[in-house]
């Protein structure tokens, strides 16, 4: 499982001219799910990026969490991020996992970050979406429950 975590002062995901999530001060997470992914891809990324402290203190130093800034979270599923651009032009997404599968896992990670009683708003699965946000920074991250040691 990967993510793409923008801190971002507002962000917002249209579908069809409706809003369909948005929030101000916090993190934009783009999820892609691959197709061996499991519920313990789920666990590990959503503590990891409820935990990440990416927000400035008083001191001007990045060591504040999501809850601690009071932020929210927008996530947007983005099976992309594992298109393989390595052989030609066009990118192949054997990696990413079938919508059957990835559907139940982002719906599990938003659980999962809810569950930690953060405020979280979603876009929509498999729909075409319009991404907007205002980068804070910037800074902005990439995880990869792979790469956990």
């Amino acid at each position: 499982m990967r993510a793409v975590i923008q801190r971002v002062l507002s962000a917002s995901v249209t579908v069809e001219k409706d809003v369909v999530g948005q929030i101000s001060r916090g993190f934009l997470v783009l999820l892609g799910i691959a197709a061996d992914d499991t519920q313990d891809d789920v666990i590990y990324l959503a503590e990891k990026v409820a935990g990440l402290r990416i927000f400035e203190d008083a001191a001007g130093k990045m060591n504040l969490s999501l809850v601690e800034a009071s932020g929210s979270l927008l996530v947007v599923s983005q099976f992309t991020l594992y298109g393989d651009c390595r052989k030609g032009r066009r990118p192949a997404f054997i990696a990413a996992a079938r919508p059957e599968k990835a559907e139940p896992l982002y719906q599990s990670f938003l659980a999962e970050l809810r569950g930690m009683g953060l405020s979280v708003e979603s876009g929509r699965f498999q729909a075409q979406m319009a991404v907007s946000l205002v980068n804070d920074g910037p800074v902005t991250l990439l995880l990869d429950s792979r790469k956990q040691f």
